[in-house]
């Protein structure tokens, strides 16, 4: 009686592919398909391929395929030599395999997934399943080839290392030239950076000059025009500052904005008046120069209620810069003075035309409010002048 013994048809089928490769083996130096199918040939200089495979059939085939196209082929026999030969550096590309005895190809990838700037890997496997091609992918594998007794397998092998290399190229291009445009940023943004912080000190040290005119003259009128210069002049070089300390020079908060617009209004009038400024802003980003018409705005109307509203003495002048509840912003400065004289309220003279030349570019236009006590010049700002504005 016999026992037939059912057939290990993995087994068989690995055999074959070993044959194969043999042949494979042997043929290499006289197959001109390969030659004719590999550009390959065509690179510049030589490079290191790893081979990481327990196979010496396979390893001889990689050996003899590559090397005549001007490579060297090195050789680790598991995972650990791998991945001490990958950490000496100087690998262009890994061919490596699924199958490594006591360790597996996928090891070796989840290793190299952590390191930095590691070659590109075409993975090579003796099981055509499907879900460790994918698997092998998802680990960071660029390409598989499966092992085949065709002489296919050569031209698959040569085509998906040319393609890997040729990725691993335009990733490292890609990535330098990323870098230089980082490096031309950030080259722009110091120099421009540079530019704000000479034109903010420039400016300053002009109203210093006119300072210094309106002190040395004895006429009140000359003085009091000479410091409306010098306030307009700051406002402008506020603005650059604010630029030169932000970290995007294409908006302009707007609250530090205009903080600092009345410190430096407050310093400005010290010396003549004793009037009482204060500012609250809510945050809003806008452009710069949306600010610069902002700013103007609110140095001739903080000037004209010091001037005005407080004959007697002195008293508050109070900035804000409020939500809207129709929508956007309200930019309005109020004092508790004498009120409004006339029919016909505004700010006189240049300053009248200034703002509404300033308050025109901004689609809007200066109305007053009516108080029980003093005068409130308003301006109402559409939304759409402004970056963000934060949750009410």
């Amino acid at each position: 009686m016999y026992i037939i013994k059912p057939v290990d048809y993995d087994g068989f089928a690995n055999a074959v592919r070993q044959l194969g490769l043999f042949f494979a083996v042997m043929q290499a130096p006289a197959s001109p398909r390969g030659r004719r199918m590999s550009r390959i040939a065509d690179a510049e200089g030589n490079g290191v391929i790893l081979c990481i495979d327990d196979d010496v059939v396979l390893v001889r085939l990689v050996q003899k395929l590559f090397s005549r196209r001007g490579y060297v082929v090195e050789h680790a026999a598991d995972t650990s030599t791998g991945l001490e030969r990958v950490k000496r550096g100087g690998v262009d590309a890994i061919i490596l395999d699924h199958d490594l005895g006591p360790s597996s190809g996928m090891d070796f990838l989840r290793t190299l997934r952590n390191a930095q700037e590691s070659p590109p890997v075409v993975y090579v496997t003796a099981s055509s399943e499907l879900s460790v091609a994918v698997e092998a992918l998802k680990l960071g594998a660029v390409d598989f080839v499966v092992k085949t007794v065709v002489p296919d397998f050569e031209v698959q092998l040569v085509a998906a290392l040319e393609q890997s290399l040729e990725r691993a190229k335009l990733r490292r291009e890609k990535e330098q030239a990323e870098s230089e445009v980082r490096e031309e940023r950030d080259r722009a943004v110091a120099l421009l950076d540079e530019v704000n912080h000479r034109v903010a000190n420039s400016l300053a040290l002009v109203a210093s000059l006119v300072r210094m005119q309106a002190a040395a003259v004895p006429e009140a009128s000359a003085k009091s025009v000479l410091a409306e210069t010098q306030a307009r002049i700051a406002a402008i070089a506020n603005l650059h500052r604010a630029l030169y300390s932000a970290e995007d020079v294409r908006t302009v908060d707007l609250a530090a904005y205009l903080t600092a617009l009345v410190d430096e209004l407050r310093q400005s009038i010290a010396a003549n008046q004793t009037a009482v400024l204060t500012v609250a802003a809510v945050n809003a980003r806008t452009t710069t120069d949306r600010a610069v018409a902002i700013g103007m705005i609110v140095t001739e109307l903080i000037t004209n209620a010091v001037k005005y509203a407080y004959p007697d003495g002195g008293g508050e002048v109070r900035l804000q810069l409020e939500r809207n509840p129709a929508g956007g912003l309200v930019l309005a400065v109020e004092d508790d003075g004498v009120g409004l004289i006339g029919d016909e309220p505004g700010v006189a003279g240049l300053g009248g035309k200034i703002v509404g030349a300033m308050a025109r570019s901004l689609s809007t236009e200066l109305e007053y409010g009516v108080r029980p006590k003093g005068a409130r010049a308003f301006l109402r700002l559409s939304p759409d002048l402004f970056i963000d504005l934060a949750p009410a």
